[in-house]
């Protein structure tokens, strides 16, 4: 024992051992308890939300079947077979009717490889962004097969917990650990079988051997795409692979889809929106757009008539002279309360008006997903 340990036991004088307790953990801030008391509410009502759907398909099946009671007449009756007969052959009927979807030889890849530069809130809006491209998709006249590349992380905790998995009964889409070049392999593999597609819509009469005509992308060719291209795209190709980059990021990294891109020597290009849109203000795209622009452009064969139903009405694009809009067509997308964000991957506005395309949206969506008149999906 040391002097100075015997001197204080002499004199009377113990030190106390010093405790290893743990550090106290720091208060949470008033915006992280309130984020965390929404949380806890919003898993709290789970069973509720769930049992108060459960009553509202309950009672519209009851409405339905009432409504087919009232109106039911008798099969006896001649009078009201013809009149049936008559009315399921009116326009009105044959409009009403639901058209068959189409499956076409072209594969759309949401490149989610930035999961590590998003913040929580920005990927809950990619969340949505992607949750509405598979509405639009599935429910398009002339459907692509979509692919979620890099779905790992944060953003793959999401879809399992708080959207509680409701990602693994979609139909038409595959969700991939692997990047956006492992998606293309999946995509150009799948479209070289039977379920790959035909050649309807905007392809119908075109071949599916390559044609060398000099454009920037050949059928079943991987194209990322991206604003900062100085490629433009003039159509969509069969069998070709298009990739949306998935990021919000309030453009914080600038030209990364780009990058990436050149990085792994794939060719890029950019929607041709200023090539027929007029923009009144600074135009943004989120990635759900893009894949909408696309799909209506299978279905219509023209940019123009496709930017204006899918753009926001609030953002005041117009045709640019000599394009025109197609009588009976819908103008303008209605969605005025809709979010937008600003997808990297996105295509390049007016030159006057450069877009910056790096999707950032850093709240969820909270409107009604659109519909497009729905349809059958063919072979499901």
């Amino acid at each position: 024992m040391s002097d100075l340990v015997k001197t204080s036991l002499a004199n009377g004088h113990i030190s106390p051992m010093p405790t290893s307790e743990p550090p106290a953990d720091p208060p949470l801030s008033k915006n992280k308890l309130k984020k965390l008391l929404r949380d806890q509410a919003w898993e709290e009502g789970r069973e509720r939300r769930k049992e108060l759907r459960k009553k509202k398909k309950s009672e519209k099946r009851e409405r339905k079947r009432a409504d087919t009671d009232n109106n039911d007449t008798s099969p006896t009756d001649p009078t009201a077979k013809r009149k049936a007969s008559d009315d399921a052959d009116s326009p009105a009927a044959k409009i009403a009717k639901r058209q068959k979807s189409i499956q076409l030889p072209i594969s759309f890849v949401i490149d989610c490889g930035f999961d590590d530069l998003m913040m929580d809130g920005e990927r809950k809006s990619l969340a949505s962004q992607i949750t509405r491209s598979y509405s639009d998709n599935s429910k398009a006249l002339f459907r692509s097969h979509l692919f979620v590349s890099s779905f790992n992380g944060h953003l793959k905790n999401r879809f399992e917990t708080t959207l509680s998995g409701q990602h693994a009964s979609w139909k038409g889409v595959k969700f991939l650990q692997g990047d956006f070049e492992e998606g293309a392999t999946q995509a150009r593999e799948l479209m070289a079988t039977e379920k790959g597609g035909r050649l309807a819509g905007a392809f119908e009469g075109k071949s599916s051997a390559r044609e060398e005509d000099g454009d920037s992308a050949e059928p079943g060719d991987i194209v990322y795409l991206t604003s900062d291209s100085p490629n433009t795209l003039t159509e969509l190709k069969p069998y070709g692979i298009y990739i949306v980059g998935g990021i919000v990021d309030k453009n914080r990294h600038k030209g990364i889809c780009y990058k990436r891109a050149m990085d792994r020597g794939v060719k890029t290009a950019k929607l041709p929106i200023g090539d027929y849109m007029k923009m009144s203000s600074r135009f943004v795209l989120a990635t759900n757009h893009v894949v909408e622009i696309m799909s209506r452009w299978l279905e219509l064969k023209d940019w123009g008539q496709a930017f204006m139903q899918v753009m926001p009405r609030r953002k005041g694009g117009t045709l640019k002279d000599g394009a025109t809009v197609l009588e009976g067509l819908p103008t303008m997308s209605g969605r005025d309360g809709e979010n937008e964000t600003e997808p990297r991957s996105q295509m390049q506005g007016d030159k006057q008006e450069p877009v910056v395309l790096e999707k950032n949206c850093d709240e969820p969506s909270t409107t009604e997903q659109p519909t497009i008149a729905g349809h059958i999906q063919e072979g499901d």
